[in-house]
């Protein structure tokens, strides 16, 4: 009899370890995900950014370049990893925002990426509006180009007209 208890006492006690370290699994790999969710539109972001600095130089051959990683960026996306918010506006926004950046990569037009770049940017703004920045976006506005854009830096520095026009804009809102 006593072996008997002895013998179920010490089953229990694996069976309880057992759970316990599935359950701490299950939490390390849902922390796991959630870090894999924040990172997956985090890059489209930061490429956004560098089309949007290479506007501002007025260089179209890096904008070109930039938007080339961009499409890198947007390609990489794993759709199965995204939040159902962020994966709801992706499906409406990714035809678009690889049209654009496959637009503005293929040209050294610095009128027609610029152009472009306004379609960009709105899609990029639905996007990052369903996100959690890492830290607040900027949404700016010319209203001589009549276009948004968005920025990491409260300072306005005008992609659509580079030096000729730098500051001319104002931050329209701020995304948290």
């Amino acid at each position: 009899m006593k072996k008997s208890i002895i013998a179920l006492a010490t089953v229990l006690t694996v069976l309880c370890s057992t759970n316990n370290i599935q359950a701490n699994t299950a939490k390390l790999e849902s922390g796991t995900t959630e870090i894999v969710d924040a990172s997956q539109l985090q890059s489209v972001y930061d490429a956004y950014f560098t089309v949007k600095d290479a506007l501002i130089k007025s260089d179209s051959k890096l904008t070109s370049a930039k938007a080339k990683d961009l499409l890198t960026a947007i390609t990489a996306v794993k759709m199965d990893k995204l939040k159902s918010n962020e994966h709801a506006v992706w499906m409406k926004v990714v035809k678009k925002l690889t049209a654009d950046a496959k637009s503005i990569s293929a040209t050294t037009d610095l009128k027609k990426q610029r152009e472009t770049f306004k379609s960009l940017s709105k899609s990029t703004y639905d996007l990052i509006k369903v996100s959690n920045p890492e830290q607040p976006i900027y949404k700016q506005y010319c209203p001589m180009a009549d276009a948004d854009w968005l920025s990491k830096e409260k300072a306005v520095k005008n992609p659509y007209y580079g030096s000729s026009m730098l500051t001319c804009g104002n931050v329209v809102e701020t995304i948290k």
